[in-house]
């Protein structure tokens, strides 16, 4: 198992400072569960916005199936669990992209969610610092994301930790809006 020491944040003088966040396998079944609840949000607010109505149990098998993670793992990724007062709360990944289709020194955030009940809590800042100092660990100086316009929070997220907008690098069909950050 991989490990990365533990990460102590907070975000608000009023939130608790007992973030942690860990390296886990993407495969182990506490990191597959977050990652299955993570589909499942993105995917409800997906179909609410789109079509009046929750994913089904067959399109999130689909969905995992057509979109693994299993790229987030050693030697080029990680997958990061991030607990809060230590009740298991979010995940993030982070992967370095191929050479061939950006500078080798990007990596790519993907999958990030705090569980609704800790959002607000600075567990989205937590986890992003803990995938900042994985890539540049990797030696990546640049990271990059996409994301879709209705989730307005992640953006947000994203925009106050020095994330900014740039032209499209991916072509999926949820991708919407790309940012990056420049590491240092």
């Amino acid at each position: 198992m991989t490990s990365t020491p533990p990460v102590q944040a907070g975000s608000r003088a009023d939130a608790s400072p007992a973030w942690t966040v860990t390296a886990r396998p993407v495969d182990d079944p506490v990191s597959a569960m977050l990652l299955r609840e993570y589909l499942v949000d993105v995917a409800d607010r997906y179909y609410r916005l789109h079509e009046a109505r929750d994913s089904t149990p067959e399109e999130i098998e689909r969905a995992l199936a057509e979109m693994p993670s299993d790229d987030l793992a050693p030697p080029h990724g990680v997958f990061l669990l991030a607990r809060h007062d230590g009740e298991l709360a979010g995940c993030a990944g982070m992967r370095l992209l191929d050479a061939r289709l950006m500078d080798a020194r990007t990596a790519e955030l993907k999958r990030v969610y705090v569980r609704p009940a800790k959002r607000g809590l600075g567990g989205g800042a937590a986890l992003l610092a803990a995938v900042e100092a994985a890539a540049v660990g990797l030696g990546a100086g640049r990271i990059v994301l996409d994301t879709r316009l209705d989730l307005v929070e992640a953006r947000g997220l994203y925009a106050r930790h020095g994330y900014r907008e740039v032209p499209a690098f991916t072509d999926g069909p949820y991708a919407e809006v790309w940012m990056a950050k420049e590491l240092g």
